[in-house]
């Protein structure tokens, strides 16, 4: 009994973690009302077989199959048609135009005053006349544009030329070479070797090594 337990379990366990990836990348806050019931109907489906022994597999494997491959239909139909993508996700609504609230948006989404100003704060804003938009995006989350004189300074701005900085390449992690980020960036295990064994160091001796963009070797070893 108990092995029929622990064997339901893992491969049910693998099953819903090969459909939630297929679902895609998206945080939970980002799910659209369809992902969301997708996401409860797996919960169920998945615990009925680890609870129940007396329930056949199929019954949920099936099931779970079904909804992974409606979810990766579904999700291709959005990427090409703009009415399943509205209906399916929504669009967005502004909420804040030239900073004056547009009730009847607000209305429409079942938006009250008190979300509102509490998502304003978030972003650092307490007066609504600041805003020039403000955009309730599908997701539920709250985008804002403030008014040109409210907004901080940037280097174009004031006429201040930068340079580009870019990202930096991780080399070694958790003491592994990255092949793929040592090749992309021109660079060879020689190279990397050499650099370490200027510092006494392996890479398995290295938490984390990452080139900067300006040349320079960031190692954080273990």
């Amino acid at each position: 009994m108990l092995f029929t337990h622990i064997y339901r379990t893992i491969l049910i366990y693998f099953l819903v973690l090969v459909v939630v990836r297929l679902m895609g990348k998206r945080e939970i806050g980002q799910l659209s009302p369809f992902d969301f019931v997708v996401a409860i109907i797996i919960a169920e489906l998945a615990a009925m077989p680890m609870e129940a022994t007396d329930i056949p597999l199929w019954h949920s494997i099936v099931p779970l199959l079904v909804l992974g491959l409606l979810e990766v239909l579904m999700s291709y139909a959005t990427l090409f048609s703009q009415f399943i993508r509205e209906l399916v996700y929504g669009r967005p609504q502004i909420i804040i135009k030239n900073g004056r609230l547009q009730r009847h948006e607000m209305r429409k989404a079942r938006y009250n005053l008190d979300d509102l100003l509490a998502q304003l704060r978030e972003k650092d804003i307490v007066n609504v006349s600041d805003v020039e938009f403000a955009v309730l995006e599908t997701s539920g989350k709250l985008s804002v544009i403030p008014r040109s004189q409210k907004r901080p300074l940037t280097p174009a701005d004031l006429g201040v030329e930068t340079g580009y900085e870019g990202l930096p390449v991780i080399l070694v992690m958790d003491g592994n070479v990255m092949k793929n980020n040592l090749t992309a960036a021109d660079l060879d295990r020689e190279w990397l070797y050499a650099r370490l064994a200027e510092r006494g160091l392996c890479p398995g001796k290295v938490l984390l090594a990452t080139l900067e963009t300006d040349g320079r070797l960031f190692i954080n070893e273990k």
